[in-house]
């Protein structure tokens, strides 16, 4: 994401405070506003990968970004993740544990997103082509599921542990299983796992 193609300088270091504030609101709640948990959060492995990330795509000049990048690169081998900076993801990710999680540039993450050890979010190579996922709002992603492919996965959808992906999801929805099979649900089923959604974030 290149804010500066649309964006002043003040609006892409407003926006990387308020990315920055909206992820460790989703692991503390309001008290986000703490310089305490500011700094603790910029420490932690995983914090630290999305604290990274947020102020690359930030960044307003080619120096700053090469910077940025360069302590991205190095943060992968330290954390044991590979999410590249240029990744689009959406307001208030929360990594619930570190290591092992693999997600490809291209792919897109809606707000709200859960995502734990051993998870991968990959293409795929075909005879038709290749492609990577869309993911919606307010899923979760548990430990050691996959989803890979020009796929989307609707909003509120739950993947459970261990699960592959390799097709369309629709809302409301849990996937279990290798290969995977849809579970419908009348409701959101993340919704309790979704702790502090950004929405209830006080400005």
């Amino acid at each position: 994401m290149n804010l500066k193609r649309k964006y002043s300088d003040n609006q892409c270091r407003f926006f990387m405070l308020q990315t920055v504030k909206e992820d460790i609101f989703r692991n503390v709640g309001n008290s986000c506003t703490s310089l305490r948990f500011r700094i603790k959060h910029a420490l932690v492995p995983g914090n630290r990968t999305l604290w990274l990330i947020r102020h690359y795509q930030a960044a307003s000049c080619g120096l700053t970004k090469g910077i940025w990048s360069a302590l991205c690169y190095f943060d992968k081998y330290s954390s044991g993740m590979q999410i590249p900076p240029q990744t689009k993801i959406g307001r208030g990710c929360r990594i619930l544990h570190f290591g092992n999680i693999v997600v490809n540039p291209n792919a897109t993450i809606g707000d709200n997103f859960n995502i734990a050890q051993g998870c991968l979010i990959g293409n795929s190579f075909s005879k038709s082509g290749n492609g990577v996922p869309v993911i919606g709002n307010n899923c979760c992603m548990f430990a050691n599921s996959m989803v890979v492919g020009g796929v989307k996965i609707g909003n509120n959808v739950l993947i459970a542990p261990g699960a592959f992906v390799n097709f369309d999801v629709p809302d409301n929805s849990i996937v279990i299983g290798n290969p995977g099979k849809i579970i419908p649900r009348d409701s959101s089923p993340t919704a309790k796992y979704i702790v502090y959604p950004v929405e209830n974030m006080r400005s």
